[in-house]
């Protein structure tokens, strides 16, 4: 089902393993037992819908790891952020965190992900399949929201939306193409120089904030330092309902399993295993187990973007650093906007010139 409001759309000439329609998700029905879902690294969804002027919550296809393809039949515009896929529209190169102008008729081919684990082609108007519940996100646990609640399929087709009437003219289809650098926090290749072995190593583990959670002095003194001094693999049956990671069991000091507590994206479980799962955003909204920490809203992304079998540490961090961690990714965004609004003026002007030259 679409909205009323589409305008163009989108073939899906291949889907891709696992390719879906997210926005920033679902909020408040946590309470009726409804799960947030939603895009993984909304940082990189909200800079994409940035680029193509977009609202920031506005739907796009979340790609994981590829390859992928996609035809569109009417001018638009569009952005890939997050991974990098090496794409390219019709055979022409596409950057990462660019906004490229596309013709009727182009096909945009993305290969397996190079590096990271997920990106997003947001597209100008954005994906407008129906809302539900004040989102167009898939719900791939409950199977509903975005296209039928369930992943693309080669041959799908997706309505695109009409821009925002106030979008700025340096992202209208036929405006040149445009980039920015990415986040200097969003390398996929490993970012902790401190632990960093001798030369370059490929298990060099990614660095994750982590709050300690409410149980967590229920675990043994060992247990605890472990938590925070081992690597973790992020193993196979990984998701987006949850990360299953495996390392040193984490042992309890003998306390039974709690009564259901409410859980969010972010809560770092810890069955009778001992093997740490992180809830994403598919996770459901209660659970039993105790919750030995908290990944910060602001390192969400890492773990959308950690590859599997390839390991994670996890860095214990105060809520205040938490907090400026999350407001140094709003003032990443604040500089995006001002970078598209001068952009858009030095188009203004230069066409105001041109005009008074004729």
């Amino acid at each position: 089902m679409t909205s009323s409001h589409a305008t163009g759309g989108i073939e899906v000439l291949r889907a891709g393993p696992l390719s879906s329609v997210q926005d920033l998700g679902r909020h408040g029905y946590r309470h009726l037992g409804v799960a947030q879902s939603g895009a993984l690294d909304t940082l990189a969804l909200e800079v994409g819908n940035r680029l193509v002027g977009n609202r920031p919550e506005a739907a796009a296809i979340e790609i994981t790891l590829g390859p992928a393809s996609f035809r569109f039949p009417r001018a638009t515009r569009i952005a890939i952020t997050g991974t990098e896929f090496g794409a390219t529209l019709d055979g022409k190169p596409v950057y990462s965190w660019w906004s490229v102008p596309v013709a009727a008729g182009q096909t945009l081919t993305l290969p397996a992900a190079k590096r990271g684990m997920r990106g997003y082609l947001c597209v100008m108007g954005g994906i407008d399949v129906l809302p539900m519940l004040g989102s167009r996100s898939t719900d791939l646990a409950s199977h509903f929201g975005g296209l039928g609640g369930r992943v693309l399929r080669d041959g799908d087709r997706l309505p695109t939306g009409a821009p925002p009437p106030n979008a700025p003219g340096c992202v209208a289809p036929g405006a040149p193409e445009f980039g920015l650098k990415a986040p200097a926090w969003c390398s996929f290749a490993r970012v902790d120089t401190a632990r960093r072995h001798k030369h370059t190593h490929a298990s060099w583990a990614m660095p994750v904030r982590v709050l300690p959670g409410p149980q967590y002095a229920s675990f043994t003194p060992a247990a605890q330092q472990a938590f925070w001094d081992n690597e973790w693999i992020v193993t196979p049956s990984s998701n987006r309902m949850g990360y299953r990671l495996a390392g040193t069991a984490l042992a309890r000091d003998g306390r039974d399993d709690l009564l259901s507590h409410a859980v969010l994206p972010g809560t770092i479980q810890v069955p009778g295993n001992g093997q740490p799962i992180v809830l994403m955003n598919d996770a459901q909204t209660t659970g039993g187990y105790p919750r030995i920490g908290s990944v910060i809203r602001a390192d969400l992304w890492k773990l959308a973007q950690a590859r599997l079998n390839l390991p994670i540490r996890f860095v214990r961090v105060t809520a205040d650093a938490a907090r400026a961690a999350l407001d140094a990714e709003r003032a990443y965004l604040r500089q995006i906007d001002v970078a598209i609004e001068m952009r858009d003026e030095a188009r203004e002007r230069a066409l105001a010139a041109r005009g008074a030259a004729a």
